[in-house]
């Protein structure tokens, strides 16, 4: 039964390859085109007809829906059906339908995700390249993409760079987005985003940073910073503040 059905099929790619295209039997069913990888034959009660996937997508032979085997290129393997119906392009868009990486080589962590010839721009996670090959973000050396952006777009305007050795927490596990003491700001600290993209942050008034605990704290846990608001009138004013606050709950309670 299943060498009959491998004949068959055989000789219909085969009359399509050098004719009008046989249907193997009288049920439903879709063949792939012998040399077009967007092409594909619909057989219905003996009849043939020829039809194209929507612009961008091409046919999976291997997709056992009855209808809508049209999928993305990096899903489906192509072998050597070749070609292709010709691009209908928009802006942003090579082809109607598809994920397409910026059209700016220097621009990697930038792709579009065209839905019709309508545009959806994104943005990669921090330290990311689009590989539009497999049509999602990875790391750059999996990418290699070539002519983008150097390491100056990694370094803020004050200097700060990622270090390249991983921070490791306790267990000596690595920091997913390690955070760094400022250098002279006690008020400021630094998040390394995938531990490649800096980020500037800041504690709120009040607060200086605790590399020790990797957090914002009281400036009594943090000696270097103890005296960091001494002379801040805000500061100053908010302890007042929040003295008279813990007063009034202590005399409530008594």
């Amino acid at each position: 039964m299943q060498t009959t059905l491998v004949s068959a099929l055989l000789l219909a790619a085969l009359a399509s390859a050098y004719g009008a295209f046989k249907c193997p039997d009288a049920k439903y069913d879709l063949y792939e085109d012998p040399t077009q990888c967007d092409k594909y034959v619909e057989c219905f009660e003996g009849k043939a007809v020829e039809k194209l996937c929507p612009d961008g997508l091409v046919f999976d032979p291997t997709n056992r829906k009855i209808i809508n085997r049209c999928d993305q290129p990096f899903n489906v393997d192509c072998g050597d059906r070749l070609e292709l119906q010709p691009a209908k392009s928009s802006p942003n868009c090579p082809r109607q339908n598809g994920f397409f990486a910026h059209p700016n080589p220097a621009v990697c962590d930038v792709f579009y995700n065209c839905i019709d010839g309508e545009a959806t721009e994104s943005r990669c996670p921090p330290g990311l390249h689009f590989d539009e090959f497999q049509g999602v973000c990875v790391w750059p050396d999996s990418a290699k993409r070539e002519g983008c952006q150097d390491a100056n777009s990694m370094k803020l305007k004050d200097g700060f760079q990622c270090p390249a050795e991983a921070k490791v927490d306790g267990n000596g596990q690595a920091l997913a987005h390690p955070q760094y003491a400022h250098p002279t700001d006690c008020q400021k600290f630094y998040v390394c985003l995938n531990n490649v993209q800096p980020r500037e942050q800041g504690c709120s008034l009040g607060e200086v940073y605790n590399d020790e605990i990797g957090k914002c704290d009281d400036p009594d846990n943090v000696p270097e910073c103890a005296d960091w608001y001494k002379d801040d009138p805000e500061v100053a004013e908010l302890k007042a503040k929040q003295a008279a606050k813990d007063a009034k709950k202590n005399k409530n309670r008594e």
